[in-house]
């Protein structure tokens, strides 16, 4: 059995619920996960599932007094390596002086990781996304003499790619999760090998949401007794430029559309964008949701009759997949790897990113035309099925990861596993 120490630097998530999904295909399979958080996540608000992932996961913030002492000398006992790690963290380019130094705290950490995974005879370690918890996989991997490896989504690497270069040189491979952010690596850290570089896309799982005829025709009656609805999902970050919709949504007012606007998730933004709401008038018709349970989510989905995303940096927003999956309309910017999702006017729509007015008209055009959109939305759907797929997308991960690693004593003879490394060697 191969033991694998898989981190995040918050676990387990709501928000994220794909890095369950990969820990337990991977157990699936055969593999021991150790899972490892860099932050000590609150067990409210989660799930079942969620918090008994909560209970058998380590975490690393904050550090006892014995943790830090024991893990200030591995550091210590190991110099060749601490300069190897502190090198790069103070003549890298791209990283702030503020973040360099939270990066010899994260240090620490990796070597308080390695610690803990010394005794457990751990062969690998993968960290979920490019922050800080990757750069303590590096560390963690780097004192314990294996590989390692992470997965990078959107701003991790594009907005807060800090000490990506030695990550990259550094790792066994790193998964992406769209062509665009493979093809934005290897252009921009143009020394990495390409076949270090997989591709992993998300998935969702297919929703039969076709209703039946007198359901149908029923929801048809209500429809055009109600409000058009936008409906956006996601963290009230700054990232995610909800002002922007906010702004769009005072002009759609006052082009006279009679509309409603539903903004489901929690963060640091709320405060603003309440002052902004208010500013502009638009109680009412705007509303912060707040935190929302996946079940729960469900009946936004469906009362929705346009699915919006205009945030500034992303991978491949899976609360995309979901609204298409759900045959509902989506509006999004064309930026990274969104037009691998959303095909303009087959599937879904694009925007002009930061366009205000081609949002603005978009959404005008859409409204206007909702009545005509059924083959739209179907495509949608079926485009989901065959593209991201939750399940079959799962196995891909899997088998590219297993085969990637090295493995215990008596895997090697295993056939299956014994061709996909064969296939990946080649390619």
């Amino acid at each position: 059995m191969t033991t694998i120490a898989y981190i995040a630097n918050e676990f387990p998530s709501s928000l994220e619920p794909y890095v369950m999904d990969e820990i337990t295909e991977l157990r699936r399979r055969g593999a021991r996960v150790i899972c490892c958080s860099g932050k000590r996540a609150s067990p409210n608000d989660l799930s079942l599932t969620e918090r008994g992932f909560w209970k058998e996961t380590r975490f690393f913030q904050p550090l006892s007094d014995d943790e830090l002492v024991r893990a200030a000398r591995r550091l210590a006992s190991d110099r060749h390596n601490l300069w190897q790690l502190l090198r790069p963290v103070l003549w890298e380019r791209g990283a702030s002086p503020s973040r360099r130094i939270r990066t010899l705290g994260h240090t620490v950490m990796g070597a308080a990781l390695a610690e803990q995974l010394a005794p457990l005879n751990v062969k690998h370690i993968h960290a979920h996304h490019g922050y800080f918890a990757s750069w303590m996989a590096l560390a963690a991997a780097r004192l314990l003499g294996i590989g390692f490896s992470f997965t990078l989504h959107g701003s991790d690497l594009l907005q807060r790619a800090d000490l990506l270069s030695t990550k990259l040189r550094a790792c066994q491979f790193c998964a992406t999760v769209s062509d665009y952010n493979r093809q934005y690596i290897l252009h921009n850290y143009p020394s990495t090998p390409a076949e270090k570089i997989m591709v992993q896309r998300l998935g969702v799982d297919r929703v039969l949401s076709w209703p039946a005829p007198a359901l149908a025709a029923a929801a048809e009656v209500e429809a055009k007794h109600r409000r058009f609805c936008l409906l956006s999902v996601g963290r009230l970050h700054r990232v995610k430029d909800h002002r922007f919709l906010i702004q769009a949504c005072g002009a759609l007012r006052d082009q006279g559309l009679d509309f409603l606007c539903w903004i489901v998730g929690e963060g640091p933004e709320r405060p603003a964008l309440e002052s902004q709401i208010t500013a502009l008038g638009l109680q009412g018709r705007v509303y912060l949701i707040g935190h929302v349970s996946r079940t729960d989510l469900q009946g936004y989905y469906r009362y929705a009759d346009l699915v919006v995303m205009t945030s500034r940096s992303e991978g491949i927003l899976v609360v995309l997949m979901e609204a298409m999956a759900h045959e509902k309309l989506v509006l999004a910017p064309a930026i990274t790897g969104i037009p691998e999702l959303v095909e303009h006017q087959r599937t879904g729509f694009l925007y002009q990113p930061g366009s205000l007015p081609d949002f603005v008209s978009a959404v005008s055009w859409i409204q206007g035309h909702k009545a005509s959109m059924a083959g739209i939305q179907r495509a949608a759907a079926a485009s989901i099925a065959a593209s991201f797929n939750r399940q079959r997308n799962l196995r891909a991960f899997a088998e590219q990861f297993l085969a990637r690693i090295p493995q215990s004593e008596g895997d090697h003879a295993h056939p299956v596993l014994q061709q996909i490394r064969l296939s990946v060697q080649r390619h």
